[in-house]
């Protein structure tokens, strides 16, 4: 079935149209994913509401925080002492070293005609072994409590046996209503055969993870609108687990290289360090991304090789690859040529621009037919970086001039300028202004010529923003992008407007000796993200914008953009190496615009000075430890000083302890430039709901 965002993509670039669009539907389940009982026992594992950020597969809590909580080796040693001491009281008792003082409460409580030669001998030996049993007892309470072998055991113990009795006890649920592998919402909408035929599926290990994903969200579509209730079990029934295909037919991708939850739809990226500025909550646990987190945007900011690519944007972009192929996002991501983002079978369209083979364009207005909206859009990729720095930059200057000629061009030509010709529009060429005229004159359009008038008399002016436009314009107008970026339908342009539905894409950028080329494309692609984002009509799939460098492309608009991403079910995954990349005004507006943001070993003491002051501060308590000598004035007290001073070689103080609560930075500027290891980085966490996570350092290598 054909899309907004596909449509117009029939021929290639040399006009060959191919005989088959999209790829085969693979002949077998692909392995990726758990498979058979393990996604069985994947499917049935407990996910605890949690700490945002937290892996929520297997989680669970941690017990509530001790202060005063004694070191382990200490607690260990303390009762291994406390047992070999009562060891050796009842062995000295036993053996008749401390003679029998410690039976004469025994002697005192029975009858001495019991111990007498005919008397009640065996009721005598009972009372002996119940006294012994007694003694024991008591010296296991009294030496128990010296030792603490009740924390040992609540600490150590405790979490032992409850990992066996998992172990043991890890049925499957009896009832079909609480078993999650037999699709109890099915059975209860009366669907017990299409519920039936899927359990069966996951058994024999012809459903994976991504399966069920796409099975359930197809579901619940249809509990949205029950007239399509039974087309979805008539599909299920005939097609099992293969129902309710991604319409490339994939069904997983063919590699993994990170942990995935499409239950909860995280990816793990590591583990929270057990250190002291980590809250408590979170110290060891596994540390997760999701759309509930991605939906705020996030920023991640280190120098080349700390990671940023290989530990959170790969498993960033395979996460939202996979629930693309289970209907639940639609991703576009955006690199340098050759960048170790994904391979190409992961994606289902992959835009090389630059690149003769390219099988897909790009298209340079975004789908619209608005000239408005394309004249914004454009504007903000050609000349958004220089607003800051450039006085005659100016994007709504920009906007109304190009609006000016692409409204009278749409007028007559039905399409919107190419490059070569919105360039010679923008020089003001006489030729090109001129058949333009003339085609509104014959055409009767008045209004249109009043803007083609408007944009004649500015021409040449000083100060026009016009002849700043052309010269970005021309960084386009190269020969390595002359098949590139066409408007008269001899390619296969794809449009963001493509959104609404589980789209893969991947654009490739000429990095090589078209650097500014690339970020102004860049700047081209995320204006158009952030306008088609927010103006889906369908938001029930998360749209997300990968960036793999963000240099030179973060601007005003295009922050008030990604702000307005968080309510639009969106969200934008951008990295930096430092944030001198930005703008010096906008640094700290860059850092407040997004919920996530992320500081890699490495980074630059002013840099972590930003980090640092958008955490902000807080309380902590301090100890000030003073130690004072002692002036005895006592002769006695004098002579063991002096022989304490002669021994250990320091003069007798007191230690004067002051506990304090004072306000200091979460993460301070130093820090995190020299005491973030290598591997590791510290973020903070905020929902779209508005749940947030304070500053947490990570390891990334875990």
């Amino acid at each position: 079935m054909e899309t907004e965002g596909t449509q117009g993509l029939r021929g290639t670039r040399s006009g060959h149209v191919p005989r088959q669009a999209v790829p085969p539907r693979p002949a077998a389940p692909p392995s990726a994913g758990p498979g058979g009982q393990a996604f069985v026992d994947w499917l049935r594992a407990p996910r605890a509401e949690a700490e945002p950020g937290i892996w929520a597969f297997g989680h669970r809590p941690r017990p509530p925080e001790e202060p005063d909580r004694i070191p382990g080796r200490q607690l260990i040693s303390g009762a291994l002492i406390a047992f070999l001491c009562g060891w050796l009281l009842w062995s000295l008792c036993w053996n008749g070293y401390l003679g029998s003082y410690w039976l004469w409460p025994l002697f005192l409580l029975t009858p001495d005609s019991w111990r007498e030669a005919g008397g009640a001998q065996l009721a005598f030996v009972w009372a002996t072994y119940l006294y012994y049993g007694l003694f024991a007892l008591l010296l296991v309470v009294v030496f128990g409590r010296l030792g603490r072998w009740a924390e040992v055991l609540r600490r150590y113990g405790a979490g032992a046996l409850r990992r066996v009795w998992d172990d043991t006890s890890a049925q499957p649920p009896a009832e079909p209503h609480a078993d999650p592998a037999a699709w109890p919402a099915l059975r209860e909408a009366g669907a017990p055969d299409v519920a039936d035929r899927l359990a069966e599926e996951a058994r024999a290990g012809r459903m994976t993870d991504v399966d069920q994903a796409r099975i359930d969200r197809a579901w619940q579509s249809v509990r949205s609108r029950p007239e399509r209730l039974a087309a979805f079990t008539e599909t299920v029934r005939r097609e099992g687990a293969a129902a309710c295909a991604h319409p490339s037919g994939a069904r997983d991708l063919t590699v993994r290289t990170a942990r995935h939850d499409l239950l909860t739809r995280q990816v793990r990226l590591g583990t929270t360090a057990e250190d002291r500025r980590n809250p408590y909550a979170y110290r060891g646990t596994g540390f997760a991304l999701g759309p509930a987190l991605l939906g705020t945007s996030l920023l991640a900011v280190g120098p080349a090789g700390a990671g940023k690519t290989g530990r959170v944007v790969r498993p960033v972009l395979e996460s939202l690859c996979l629930q693309a192929l289970a209907g639940q996002a639609a991703v576009v991501s955006v690199g340098a040529a050759g960048a170790p983002l994904a391979p190409d079978d992961a994606f289902d369209v992959v835009i090389r621009i630059g690149r003769p083979e390219s099988e897909y364009d790009l298209d340079l207005y975004g789908g619209t037919t608005d000239p408005d909206e394309a004249a914004g859009v454009l504007a903000e990729a050609l000349i958004g970086d220089l607003v800051v720095t450039d006085p005659v930059a100016d994007t709504r200057r920009a906007a109304t001039a190009l609006a000016q000629l692409l409204g009278p061009y749409r007028a007559v030509h039905g399409r919107f300028p190419s490059v070569p010709e919105l360039r010679e529009l923008l020089d003001g060429g006489s030729a090109a202004l001129g058949a333009l005229r003339s085609s509104l004159e014959g055409s009767g359009q008045a209004a249109l010529l009043r803007e083609l008038d408007a944009r004649e008399r500015q021409s040449g002016r000083a100060g026009d923003v016009a002849a700043l436009l052309a010269d970005r314009l021309a960084l386009l107008d190269r020969p390595a992008f002359a098949d590139f970026f066409d408007t008269a339908g001899k390619t296969r342009p794809f449009s963001l407007r493509a959104l609404e539905h589980p789209l893969r894409v991947r654009i490739d950028l000429p990095e090589r000796g078209h650097t500014d080329a690339s970020r102004l494309l860049t700047r081209l692609v995320l204006a158009q993200f952030t306008e088609c984002a927010t103006g889906r009509a369908d938001r029930s799939l998360f749209a997300c914008l990968v960036l793999d460098d963000a240099t030179q492309t973060v601007t005003a608009d295009s922050l008030r953009g990604i702000q307005r991403l968080r309510s639009a079910n969106a969200g934008a995954v951008l990295t930096l190496r430092t944030l001198e990349d930005v703008p010096e005004p906008l640094r700290t507006a860059t850092l407040g615009a997004v919920g996530c943001r992320m500081a890699f070993a490495g980074v630059t003491t002013w840099d972590g000075a930003r980090f640092a002051e958008v955490w902000g501060k807080e309380w902590v308590e301090t100890r000030d430890v003073t130690n004072r000598q002692i002036i005895a004035d006592e002769p006695l007290t004098r002579v063991v000083h002096t022989v304490r001073r002669l021994v250990t070689g320091r003069a007798v103080t007191a230690e004067s302890v002051t506990v304090r609560t004072v306000e200091r930075e979460r993460w301070s500027a130093s820090e995190l430039a020299h005491a973030v290891p290598a591997g590791h980085a510290v973020l903070s966490l905020t929902t779209v709901r508005g749940d947030h996570a304070p500053p947490l350092l990570v390891d990334l290598r875990e």
